[in-house]
């Protein structure tokens, strides 16, 4: 039987933990301590080795740190969603491979050069890819739960996250003449910062992408399109903000606290759809009221 076939059907029960709804029992941490152990111990045989055949193993697991824990964090969290690990970890591989492809090939041929107000045209691309995974993998599933929405559009987000930065890291590393350390520089930011940027915005598009739409068939509304106009206004401003602001300032200072700023912005939002999404799922457990 096909992935799609075990997808989530109109007649399976929502995934409820046993009937405990126990919280999430912390395996993000656990995920993300052991893939940066294994991180500090690839660069430490790297740099004892000087073996550049483990360098592409090396880039691949730090940039997937963080990705991949923010991804565990909403998927222990699923207790009234039906999806399965196999189902997330097609959204992660869909979304970032397909969405790193599209947003290659439009990009370079509608941005000549990335400024404050191109950087919306990019963010806009970027999006529109992203959500493309999503749809992708999930077009034959049941798609009439805003939680399900979430976790997979986190996880296509943040396969873009992960591929996305692989790509810098592996620039900064040949544009430094194989310096490491801007490598590992790179790489740290970029995980720090990730959970405020691809994994968030496209949770929050595919939640309301999902909530708006019926059981066989996904449907495209104002409040879809809402959606993915302030997620592409965030993530314009992140691109573009920095720039901005050093072009009247030099301090560092104001690009990070525009960031957090904007970044902020995107997790209450998805914050408050996660709340509202939990109640809609716990209300379907429930029995009628009088």
């Amino acid at each position: 039987m096909s992935a799609e076939d075990q997808g989530m059907k109109e007649e399976e029960p929502l995934y409820v933990d046993g009937g405990k709804g126990r919280r999430g029992s912390g395996s993000w941490w656990r995920v993300l301590l052991i893939v940066f152990l294994f991180y500090v111990m690839g660069i430490v045989v790297l740099i004892l080795t000087g073996n550049p055949n483990i360098f592409p193993t090396v880039v691949m697991l730090g940039n997937c740190m963080v990705p991949a824990s923010y991804v565990a964090f909403f998927y222990e969290r699923r207790h009234l969603s039906s999806l399965t690990m196999p189902m997330t970890t097609m959204s992660f591989f869909y979304g970032g491979v397909l969405s790193i492809f599209t947003a290659a090939l439009f990009e370079p041929f509608l941005i000549a050069d990335l400024n404050f107000f191109t950087a919306f045209e990019a963010g806009l691309i970027e999006e529109f890819a992203k959500i493309l995974g999503v749809w992708v993998i999930a077009r034959r599933w049941r798609h009439d739960s805003a939680l399900d929405g979430l976790i997979l559009g986190a996880a296509a987000g943040m396969g873009f996250a992960a591929m996305e930065s692989t790509g810098y890291a592996f620039t900064a590393f040949l544009r430094s003449h194989g310096n490491l350390s801007v490598t590992v520089a790179i790489t740290l930011l970029r995980g720090i910062l990730s959970p405020l940027g691809h994994g968030t915005w496209t949770a929050i598009v595919a939640g309301v992408l999902f909530r708006e739409s019926e059981a066989q068939h996904f449907r495209l509304n104002r409040k879809v399109i809402g959606a993915l106009s302030v997620v592409v206004i965030l993530h314009g401003l992140w691109d573009g903000l920095p720039g901005l602001i050093s072009s009247l300032t030099l301090s560092g200072a104001n690009i990070l606290i525009g960031n957090s700023v904007v970044g902020a912005i995107g997790l209450f939002l998805l914050w408050r759809l996660w709340k509202e999404a939990r109640m809609v799922q716990l209300s379907r457990l429930l029995p009628p009221g009088p």
